[in-house]
């Protein structure tokens, strides 16, 4: 007895085993999370160390080398990308599939502590953290006042704000940008400084030992004990401005006699405005392997929290969030899956032309798509775009198993059997096709879950849902509809030539394959059956024809997606463009800051209309005043006139003319791919910079010959105005200066440097010595510089007497891909203009341009395109 037959026998047991399937579903629908992409991140750890005032080539060679080897040596590392900038070092380690995060963040810290010994004295702790700081953060949020300044919207946010989203779950960190966190500076006047006979050195010293904290034990009685507990950290400005350097004459020589001390800001090198009006920004990112939808959901919620509590005139706006397009785009699947299915119905219906026949496959549909949900439960798989996609097209398969089931029941019915007996015998004759057609549709669809890279791993719960789908249908089909068919079909004669009896007996059911003469007569009468009979006589009676049709239609197939354009996503309307801005190198942040105002000034009627909500800038980001970043939030989509592409395209001949810097306007790829503004990256590696470069900038030149590749550049350019220092050692070890004396000295004079610390309301700030602004304007202010000479005499030397400077260019960043000394050449792509064709343009170049010795490999998309376009024509050839 097979299950056709006894689910017609015992109809209570279909019933239920369906209805176990679609309460497994609903249970499993509950606590399914929801995502707009499957979770394919891999494990990012980032290690960043902060070293003020150093150049990038001394953090590459003192700091970043270091954090490489360490963590070169740990497990499941795939690919480890650096980066080493002014005062910067930033090591990105993303680890292979399934790596652990916890556990993969865990590895590099024990590493990075292992060679923490071998970094500078000076150099901040490594911060390692668990995600890419190159990652688009998932939110930007803008803290604004009309009655505060930043300094005091900065202070608050760091005491109340930050701390409750950074601890929300899945949210990596909570990074302000355009923070203005208070300070007591020190500004030196170097001239008042030298008449006194004093140097940065002594200021040092007289601070720290001013402001000191140290246990001072107890007095123990023989009933009481007292801590002992001295009050020596200085708090306030004027404690600061009032500490004692020296003696002269019998007069103290103070700190504010030489240096202006004042309440001031730690940094004010980056410059946030939110719809034109200055701003501090947050930006939310997330942990690699967080869910998207949460974390907006509950930072949205903790935002809600704190707005009452906020002081007046302060506000928290959202100035972009990926999470609106996620869900925008659940919404229009869903909605998309319910039309289907309702387009599904009526075809089924039309063709059938019997409410109670259509009613079978309307049942069985439900069934096998919400069963589908357990399956995806039990997958560990999520409701997302991609698996409501396979649920969508999914529709249109389960429907054809039960369709074969039951036009061949109805067949038989119209036949003169009675809807019992030609339920089960019309469910066994076709009941080898249906196994077959389902076991081909999984062997098509299964082989799509192992396509290489992150795409073709998004692709793989498409792939297994599709194939899960079939498989419920297939049970589905073959049980509950030939037992729903059994019951609400009529049969069309009053002969009753069948019982249940027969079919018990194994009576004769035509497995032949033989209609009886009033099926076919039946069928006959059908208009539909007459068209189809006439064609298939006359192909069968020309094979040639047939064939040579069939033919055509492949060749025709080849030689079309032979010439069909080649992206890694398509492009989508997310609600979000930005400009992305490169001042030249050396530029400051005002000048940069300039250039986006200009941006700005150029999106302002397209606020006025209404198609952009809100324009959030970030101008000096990632300690790199050259560089500005605007990004555009649009107006839902149902309430604006232009769609992304279009404003892209209106929007761009303002940025490719701007004057004074590099833009174009850019938009975020799909799939949750990286290097949005720039998805054409390729990496050209070798022994050393100098010749990496060379090669890079004559691949450049190609790469700038194409109109459709929009800002070609690359990130080694040695057009950072420098001026270097040669040390005449001899000289300084004859006034018995040693070269450590001077670095620090230059270091607290032109980079800052932060001596001590202070407490203010349970929180600790810095406090930072440096030269006045006038006094480091020109290369000519090192000649008022001094330094003490060793001996007794201690007397005061400039540094020009043992110091020459020379002016040069070098370059602003140097990075490493995968330890090798690398240079990127990256571009926008024009709106019309694939990825793959500028990989094809580029390729030719390479193999023309670069030699053997050099290392050609892809970051970002380009990287990802190549990874899943290598074996895609594997899967077809295993499909």
């Amino acid at each position: 007895m097979n299950i056709s037959e006894l689910s017609v026998r015992r109809p209570v047991l279909a019933i239920v085993a369906s209805l176990l399937i679609v309460t497994a579903g609903i249970g499993s629908l509950l606590n399914i999370p929801v995502r707009e992409l499957p979770d394919v991140d891999s494990a990012v750890v980032t290690v960043t160390t902060t070293y003020v005032g150093a150049s990038p080539q001394i953090v590459d060679t003192d700091i970043t080398e270091v954090i490489e080897s360490s963590v070169a040596g740990v497990s499941g590392v795939k690919t480890i990308a650096s980066e080493s900038r002014r005062g910067r070092s930033q090591t990105i380690i993303e680890f292979e599939v399934g790596r652990n995060i916890d556990e993969a963040a865990n590895d590099v810290r024990d590493a990075v502590g292992r060679v923490r010994g071998n970094l500078p004295e000076n150099v901040d702790e490594p911060i390692v953290i668990k995600n890419d700081s190159n990652a688009d953060p998932v939110m930007r949020l803008a803290v604004l006042s009309d009655r505060h300044t930043p300094e005091e919207i900065t202070d608050y946010v760091e005491r109340f704000v930050i701390d409750r989203l950074s601890t929300l779950n899945g949210v990596a960190s909570v990074d302000l940008r355009g923070e203005r966190r208070y300070a007591i500076r020190v500004w030196i006047d170097r001239r008042a400084l030298s008449a006194r006979g004093l140097t940065v050195t002594d200021i040092e010293e007289a601070i720290r030992r001013n402001n000191v904290e140290l246990p001072a034990g107890e007095i123990t009685s023989q009933e009481r004990m007292l801590d002992i507990r001295l009050d020596g950290r200085l708090a306030t400005v004027d404690e600061f401005a009032n500490i004692v350097l020296t003696t002269v004459d019998g007069y103290p020589v103070r700190l504010q006699d030489v240096a202006t001390v004042e309440q001031g800001v730690e940094d004010d090198e980056i410059i946030v405005r939110a719809n034109g009006a200055p701003a501090v920004g947050l930006q939310v990112i997330r942990q690699s392997q967080a869910n998207t939808m949460e974390i907006a959901a509950a930072v949205r919620g903790e935002i809600a929290t704190l707005q009452p509590t906020l002081p007046n005139g302060m506000r928290i706006i959202v100035g972009s969030d990926d999470a609106l397009f996620i869900a925008a785009s659940i919404r229009e699947v869903v909605t998309a899956l319910l039309i289907s299915l309702g387009l599904v119905i009526a075809v089924i219906l039309f063709f059938l032309r019997s409410v109670r026949t259509t009613l079978v496959p309307a049942v069985t549909i439900p069934v096998a798509l919400i069963g589908c949900m357990a399956l995806i439960a039990t997958f560990g798989f999520s409701i997302n775009v991609l698996t409501l996609l396979a649920l969508l097209l999914a529709i249109g398969l389960v429907v054809d198993d039960a369709i074969v089931v039951l036009e061949n029941i109805k067949r038989r019915i119209d036949g003169g059997e009675t809807p019992l007996v030609a339920a089960v015998r019309g469910t066994r004759q076709v009941t080898f096709a249906v196994l077959a057609t389902s076991a081909t549709l999984i062997a098509v669809f299964i082989p799509i879950s192992f396509l290489e890279g992150q795409v073709g791993r998004l692709f793989s719960e498409f792939g297994l849902v599709m194939a899960a789908a079939v498989v419920i249908s297939t049970f589905v089909a073959l049980s509950l509809c030939p037992m729903i068919a059994s019951r609400i079909l009529s049969a069309r004669t009053n002969k009753k030539n069948a019982d249940v009896a027969d079919v018990a007996s194994g009576a004769p059911d035509n497995q032949g394959g033989d209609a009886p003469a009033d099926q076919d007569g039946a069928m006959a009468r059908s208009w539909i059956g007459k068209l189809y009979r006439a064609c298939l006589i006359r192909a069968i009676s020309a094979p040639v024809i047939v064939i040579a049709i069939s033919g055509v239609f492949v060749s025709g197939a080849v030689m079309t997606f032979n010439e069909l354009p080649r992206e890694l996503a398509p492009r989508e309307d997310r609600g979000v463009a930005f400009v992305p801005i490169t001042a030249p190198q050396g530029a400051t942040v005002e000048y940069t800051d300039e250039q986006a105002r200009i941006i700005e000034d150029s999106l302002r009627p397209y606020v006025e209309s209404g198609d952009i909500e809100t324009l959030y800038s970030l101008v000096g980001w990632g300690a790199r005043p050259y560089r500005a970043f605007v990004v555009m939030r649009l107006a839902p989509w149902d309430e604006r006139e232009l769609s992304q592409a279009e404003l892209v395209r209106s929007v761009q001949p303002a940025a490719l003319g701007l004057p004074g810097a590099r833009a174009a306007v850019a938009s975020p790829a799909g799939l949750g791919l990286r290097g949005n503004s720039t998805p054409l990256r390729i990496v050209v590696g070798g022994a050393d910079f100098d010749q990496v470069k060379r090669w890079a900038s004559e691949l450049l030149q190609h790469a700038q010959a194409n109109e459709n590749l929009l800002n070609a550049e690359i990130d080694y350019e040695e057009n950072q105005p420098q001026l270097d220092l040669a040390l005449d050692r001899a000289r300084a070890n004859d006034l018995g200066v040693s070269a450590n004396s001077v670095a620090l000295t230059l270091q607290t004079m032109f980079a800052s440097r932060e001596v001590t610390t202070y407490v203010d309301r349970g929180r600790e700030y810095p406090v930072i010595a440096q030269a006045q602004e006038s006094d480091r304007r020109t290369p000519s202010d090192l000649d008022f510089v001094f330094v003490r000479t060793g001996g007794e005499s201690g007397r005061l030397v400039p540094l020009s007497a043992m110091v020459s400077a020379g002016e040069s260019a070098a370059a602003a960043e140097l990075r490493r891909y995968n330890r090798l000394p690398s240079v990127t050449i990256q571009a926008a792509l024009s709106p019309d203009y694939t990825l793959g064709a500028a990989l094809e343009y580029m390729e030719e170049g390479a193999a023309r341009i670069l030699p053997a010795a050099a290392k050609l490999g892809y970051a970002g998309q380009s990287a990802t395109y190549k990874e899943t376009s290598g074996g895609l024509g594997l899967i077809f050839g295993i499909a």
